[in-house]
């Protein structure tokens, strides 16, 4: 008893900690992943649309400003041509000469026209003429080719700047996991939020263990991905985020931490990662929130401060103690051992109660004499006997 009433004191002291390792996956939720040797690039080609959006910023508007500017020069230059094939130009102060176009005099004015006729301006002051079949093709070639760049232009900037991932900035992660007792079981423990007034409707949580393992054959396996139970099979990963909850991982025999203590897990190399996900009220479009923790980030024999208040009429949030912990009693054994010791404990109680009643039954018996000793047959072992039958004659 004496060493387990030590195992919750929580001034233990702690080993020095090592060197922590690299990140699968950031704070903010960025994949610390490169693809490297890619040398099928063409399927990046075949999903252009996606290729586009997934660009920086710099790179997208440069591909914007491009994709409109090389078409109004493709299409000025073939019509500067037409113009100079049919020697519109050579007819330039012939009144009776019928152009191709009214006022197109050089290429900047075959580039100009080209604007106005992608751009449906229209200012009015150079017209395309009926005694012009081929500028009349061209026409609508570049009105129908000028509506499929805006389709495809517009709509990939449209989704970029509509992106999810931008409300997911407002999702936040605990700097820290903790791990405390939770009705008298190790939980491991971490608190999500989200900053605006506008939910994630249909929120729901995962969590990941990434941890390298080497398999019975030998086989080492980097960065292997573990589930970690957040409420699956009871429904509590699926979350009503209006205020700050705290996600727990109840440790038990499922769970890849049944066997580690406190200095095991200190000593342990791995990173959870946890992913919220749900959909953005405002748009419907579906959102992804990441984050991760590493060895140094989980924090033993801690619990969450309490972020809400209940004030006149409503229930105030106090982020400025989102991420703040205190530490409580924990006992420093592993889930398991704490197990067996509340098991053995359980067992100890149990027969420890009818040994007491056969005790007391024993001290009764003494002082009645032949009577009491009849009296203590009927209630051995705090149990009472069936009904005495009548004696016959």
């Amino acid at each position: 008893m004496a060493q387990e009433n030590a195992a919750f004191s929580p001034g233990s002291e702690e080993p020095p900690r090592r060197r922590g390792r690299q990140r699968y996956v950031e704070k903010d939720g960025r994949c610390n992943v490169q693809q490297g040797n890619v040398r099928e690039t063409y399927r990046y080609l075949t999903d252009l649309f996606t290729t586009l959006v997934d660009l920086q910023w710099r790179l997208s508007l440069l591909f914007f400003v491009l994709a409109y500017a090389l078409t109004w020069l493709f299409f000025g230059a073939i019509w500067w041509l037409i113009a100079y094939g049919r020697g519109d130009l050579e007819h330039l102060e012939d009144t009776a000469w019928t152009p191709c176009v009214n006022n197109l005099n050089g290429f900047v004015a075959a580039f100009l026209f080209s604007i106005e006729t992608e751009t449906t301006i229209g200012y009015g002051h150079r017209v395309i003429t009926d005694q012009c079949p081929e500028g009349i093709v061209l026409l609508l070639l570049q009105a129908i080719l000028g509506s499929m760049v805006n389709a495809f232009m517009v709509g990939c900037m449209f989704v970029k700047i509509s992106q999810p991932n931008k409300r997911a900035a407002t999702l936040v992660f605990s700097s820290h996991a903790v791990v405390s007792l939770r009705d008298g079981r190790l939980c491991l423990m971490f608190r999500v939020g989200d900053l605006r007034s506008s939910h994630i409707v249909e929120a729901s949580i995962r969590a990941k263990l990434i941890r390298s393992r080497q398999t019975l054959e030998g086989e080492f396996i980097p960065l292997h991905q573990t589930d970690l139970s957040v409420g699956f099979d009871t429904g509590d990963d699926r979350l009503f985020l209006v205020s700050p909850l705290v996600i727990s991982h109840e440790i038990d025999a499922a769970s890849p931490f049944w066997e580690a203590s406190r200095r095991a897990l200190e000593r342990d190399d791995f990173e959870i990662v946890v992913i919220l996900e749900g959909m953005v009220e405002a748009t419907g479009m579906t959102c992804q929130a990441r984050s991760s923790y590493l060895v140094d980030e989980v924090l033993w024999g801690h619990r969450f401060t309490s972020v809400l208040t209940l004030e006149d009429g409503f229930y105030e949030v106090d982020y400025a103690s989102f991420h703040e912990t205190f530490e409580v009693p924990t006992p420093s054994c592993s889930a398991r051992e704490l197990a067996e010791a509340a098991a053995r404990l359980d067992a100890h109680l149990y027969w420890s109660i009818p040994s007491r009643l056969d005790e007391k039954v024993e001290e009764e018996g003494a002082g009645e004499g032949a009577g009491g000793e009849a009296g203590a047959d009927k209630e051995q072992n705090g149990c009472l006997p069936p009904p005495e039958t009548e004696s016959k004659v």
